[in-house]
């Protein structure tokens, strides 16, 4: 490829960096992916991302030049990652001029999303799927569930219209399930109305910007790190207060106490293939890719099952010991498919994460604070257990997750193929 102009080169390294950083790529994938992307036109490149911002920066003879661009990592668009990526790497050794990479870039970043009945209804299964992995088995209760998330997606779908506030859909989505959830207790519909409120809230849990910040600081990104994992929590206070808020409309509390129930090998696992395809849907996983995250997510979350159900051991170690496989297994899958590691590895973990304890726990620490002196002796035992069980399970997800992958990297660019 022959040398292209500084402007034309530094507009193209830009807009290929920051659709794969806004889309859920790594930081460390995207960087690389920047530099190949320099190197094929014999550029040297460094690139500076920051929440909002990144900078690039050419350094091939002559005075360094560099350009900035707004771009902040909001989105999880697994298509678009890939596309960029099979593009860049396609690149070496090809007569392809800087105009017609850019105009193929314009059309990733054009490309729809899912459609929209399919957005929704792999919505409404996969609440449905997390029902059945925390017990609930009677048809009624999934459907009502499944209903539940398919109105939040719509309200979620409708908002975007309108509005480019992140947090609004979540809290949007939030809330119709706390008031759906509500009205199944004034009406005495169900026996497991907490679920049907919770269910439908933990499809929105923004796994992949977690776990992208956490994969930040372990490579001491620290500011970028920082910022997404308070992008990440700043969603989920926003969930937790939809929830809570939609509860009280009804005058409904959310426990802080509860029993996960044990469920059968089987269904266990298929249901976890059945979020595992939501999620996928969610990030916009094309439909041939699918089966390797789906295949993945049934194997650790089998091994969960028998660390915890069979053998009797701590929840947190079936998941530590269950993300330690789906990343031993999906790092290398993940670089060669040029997907983006946090969204393929979230959506086949999605269905060990500790929301229902962290929900439980936000919905006791309103009832302590609404109560106070009047609060039942053991509720602040029963906020801490929940509060503290979740904080674990995240940081033996996050550990399960990141050692083995920090581990393939190293060696991967230590001893490249």
């Amino acid at each position: 490829m022959p040398q292209a102009s500084v402007e034309a080169t530094l507009r193209l390294l830009l807009d290929a960096t920051a659709l794969l950083l806004q889309n859920g790529q790594t930081t460390q994938r995207s960087l690389e992916a920047a530099r190949r992307l320099g190197a094929a036109l014999h550029y040297h490149t460094d690139v500076f991302p920051r929440w909002g911002q990144i900078t690039v920066r050419l350094s091939n003879r002559g005075m360094p030049c560099e350009a900035i661009a707004a771009a902040a990592p909001t989105d999880v668009n697994m298509a678009k990652v890939a596309a960029t990526m099979e593009l860049i790497y396609g690149l070496a050794g090809r007569s392809l001029d800087v105009g017609a990479v850019q105009a193929i870039l314009e059309g990733i970043r054009q490309s729809e999303p899912v459609s929209t009945l399919r957005f929704r209804i792999m919505t409404g299964a996969g609440a449905a799927a997390l029902g059945v992995i925390f017990g609930v088995s009677d048809l009624f209760s999934l459907t009502l569930i499944t209903l539940s998330a398919i109105a939040g997606a719509a309200s979620r779908q409708w908002l975007l219209r309108f509005s480019a506030n992140p947090f609004l859909p979540p809290f949007a989505a939030a809330l119709a399930a706390g008031i759906i959830g509500a009205v199944v207790v004034d009406f005495d519909l169900n026996s497991a109305p907490q679920l049907i409120a919770v269910c439908p809230c933990l499809v929105l849990v923004p796994g992949p910007h977690l776990l992208n910040g956490a994969l930040d600081l372990a490579r001491t990104e620290i500011s970028l790190g920082v910022a997404r994992l308070a992008y990440a929590g700043t969603i989920i206070l926003m969930i937790c207060a939809g929830l809570l808020l939609g509860l009280a409309v009804g005058g409904v509390p959310l426990p802080a106490s509860g029993v996960i129930v044990a469920v059968p090998f089987s269904y266990d696992a298929l249901a976890a293939g059945v979020a595992v395809v939501a999620y996928g849907t969610f990030y916009s996983i094309p439909w041939r890719m699918l089966p390797i995250p789906v295949l993945i997510g049934v194997l650790a979350h089998a091994a969960r099952w028998v660390i915890v159900t069979a053998v009797g051991l701590r929840i947190e170690l079936g998941a530590f010991i269950a993300c330690f496989i789906v990343s031993v297994t999906l790092t290398p899958i993940a670089g060669r498919l040029h997907l983006p590691f946090a969204g393929i590895a979230f959506a086949s973990v999605v269905s060990l994460g500790p929301g229902v304890f962290l929900f439980r726990a936000g919905g006791g620490l309103v009832t302590l604070i609404a109560l106070g002196a009047k609060a039942p002796t053991g509720l602040l035992q029963d906020v801490i257990v929940d509060g503290a069980t979740a904080f674990v399970i995240v940081l033996a997800m996050a550990f399960g997750l990141i050692i083995p992958k920090l581990c393939i990297d190293h060696f991967h660019h230590a001893h490249p193929a």
